[in-house]
């Protein structure tokens, strides 16, 4: 099984659920505007992947935190950031047989499930 986590109104999200479901590959959707993200998966997650991986630094969340926020930003303090404002996790990030995906990009994707 597939699991897609992000937000469903993401431009970015839309575009990787539209490739899935093309593709015919099934997922389970964790929308971290309803849900949150769970802070056992998210260390998880910055551990394999890396917390500058993660942290979106192109979006409006990002932009509306403070200078301070943003110079200061490290490891401890960015994984609570995203636990507290999920929405400035990079997105989506596909997860299947344990292999992790972030972002979206068509090639990778047929890689990635081939």
């Amino acid at each position: 099984m597939t699991d897609v986590y992000g937000i469903k109104n993401c431009g970015t999200v839309k575009k990787a659920l539209n490739w899935l479901d093309e593709n015919g590959i099934e997922y389970t959707f964790h929308d971290y505007k309803k849900e949150g993200v769970d802070e056992t998966k998210l260390k998880s997650w910055v551990k394999e992947l890396g917390w500058e991986s993660l942290l979106n630094r192109r979006g409006l969340t990002w932009r509306k935190l403070s200078d301070e926020e943003k110079s200061g930003i490290n490891q401890g303090n960015a994984i609570k950031i995203m636990l507290e404002k999920p929405s400035i996790i990079k997105r989506p990030l596909i997860i299947a047989n344990r292999e992790k995906l972030l972002g979206f990009d068509e090639d990778e994707y047929q890689k990635f499930f081939d």
